[in-house]
């Protein structure tokens, strides 16, 4: 027999379905999940559930609950069925919440932040994450759809991913420095047998070579070895994150199946930066030796035995993520870009588009660039500079090139959460107007003297055009740059 405000044991409260006419047939829901059983005395259609005296009587009070529909004792239903009692049984009752927070270490995760995306603690919620400020849930109330859940699946579908990109990365950066270890080798018996026709004069000179093809050779090697590292540490910790998502989802342990899914999600994105990263270090190269033709002046002189010529050998790109698809912007739409701070009439000079529904525009007269909606139609966002800015890039899908001519600067910008902030600029050697990105590599063009400049994300330029191949100028200084 039940007695009044106790809870029955948790081993047979989930059996109950009617109790005998000593025990409640109905009991208040709420106070049940706080372990006091008191007899119903109406119920909520909205929330469907029985409440007692207390709870019926100050159930509206609360201003989100006011629309809700409440029944009297005589119109309320008269049962609980079994699946309804057994859902308040477990419902929010934590299984496994014992990851600590990465920021207070004592505490442990029980809350999530949908406006934020991150896992919480009770101190995070408290400080950083109030209800009144974000989405916050506590993990036990939402996680009893991840068992099998199309995001459970989409996680594995990415780590895999990831692992497989990782594996082709190493694979074709195997055989490239192969190719180019083979390629100096011929070099260096190259080196050698021209060596041999030659007096001892050349001792000093065929050791400086063979140095340093050594020493290219050498760092194709520690290139290779690194990268083998970082890959291997990858897809050994995505392998682990799947794994254990795996289990978690076998075991059907949902909070920490939840926890681990978010930080799969966390894993996935450090991952892809972590291989753009590898990836856009160096350049590896197929090298010849070339005799040279006049060698009796550099045996004078010492200066040379030979050049070492390179030949780019590119690595295949990895799979476009879907946050760098170009994207076809309907003409439909008109967006008013002017702003109540615009002190004059927009000039739009530049235009990029980043996934999913997000466009930045370069305002020339009013030093601004803007970031757009395409959905809401309206201006997110203004970020202002200090020079005329020229045009805009898209480089990762979180970071824009902005350059700015007169001041002969490349301003980074990073952008989220609807959010534009500067980064570092990276200085040019004259006033740079159109930008462009592709593979890690910038593309600015630049007059006075008109010239096209590729550089890498540190402003290191790799390249630099000018004339053509019959001496003349590719561009001209007035053509729209």
């Amino acid at each position: 027999m039940a007695v009044p405000g106790k809870k029955a044991p948790q081993n047979l409260s989930s059996t109950l379905s009617q109790g005998s006419r000593e025990d409640f047939e109905v009991f208040c829901q709420p106070c049940d999940r706080d372990d006091l059983r008191l007899p119903a005395a109406g119920y909520c259609v909205d929330c469907e559930e029985h409440l007692c005296d207390s709870c019926f009587n100050t159930h509206r009070r609360p201003k989100p609950l006011r629309h809700h529909k409440l029944l009297d004792k005589d119109s309320m239903p008269h049962t609980q069925s079994l699946s309804t009692m057994s859902s308040f049984t477990h419902v929010g009752q934590p299984d496994e919440l014992t990851t600590p927070c990465y920021k207070h270490t004592k505490e442990m995760i029980k809350f999530y932040c949908h406006d934020h995306k991150a896992l919480l603690c009770s101190v995070c919620v408290t400080l950083d994450h109030t209800r009144t400020s974000c989405q916050v849930d506590y993990i036990p109330d939402i996680s009893g759809h991840i068992i099998n859940s199309t995001e459970l699946k989409g996680t594995l579908k990415e780590l895999d991913k990831i692992t497989e990109k990782c594996q082709k990365i190493t694979a074709c950066l195997r055989q490239m420095v192969a190719k180019s270890n083979t390629s100096l080798t011929d070099v260096l018996a190259e080196i050698t047998k021209f060596r041999e026709e030659i007096n001892q004069r050349l001792d000093e000179l065929e050791k400086e070579a063979s140095d340093a093809a050594n020493a290219l050779k050498q760092e194709n090697d520690t290139r290779l070895k690194t990268t083998e590292e970082i890959c291997n540490g990858l897809i050994n910790s995505l392998k682990a994150s799947s794994d254990i998502i795996k289990h978690l989802n076998i075991t059907k342990k949902a909070d920490r199946l939840f926890t681990e899914l978010k930080n799969a999600d966390q894993l996935i994105q450090d991952s892809e930066k972590r291989m753009l990263h590898v990836k856009c270090t160096g350049v590896t190269k197929e090298y010849t030796f070339d005799p040279s033709q006049v060698i009796q002046s550099l045996l004078q002189n010492k200066k040379s035995l030979g050049t070492l010529t390179a030949k780019i050998l590119e690595q295949p790109s990895p799979t476009s993520t879907p946050a760098l698809k170009s994207r076809i912007i309907s003409p439909q739409k008109n967006i008013c870009v002017k702003m109540s701070t615009d002190k004059d009439d927009c000039w739009i000079v530049g235009i990029a588009a980043s996934f999913p529904n997000q466009i930045f525009l370069v305002d020339f007269t009013n030093f601004s660039i803007k970031m757009t909606d395409t959905n809401s139609e309206s201006i997110q966002q203004q970020l202002s500079f200090d020079a005329h800015p020229w045009d805009v890039t898209t480089i990762t899908r979180d970071e824009l090139a902005v350059t700015l001519s007169w001041k002969q600067t490349i301003q980074l910008i990073s952008y989220s959460s609807n959010r534009l902030s500067k980064k570092n600029e990276l200085k040019v050697d004259g006033k740079c107007y159109g930008i462009s990105y592709c593979q890690g590599k910038l593309a600015v063009t630049f007059r006075y003297p008109a010239k096209l400049q590729i550089m890498n994300l540190k402003g290191t330029v790799l390249a630099t055009v000018i004339t053509n191949s019959n001496g003349g100028k590719h561009f001209s200084e007035t053509q729209n740059m």
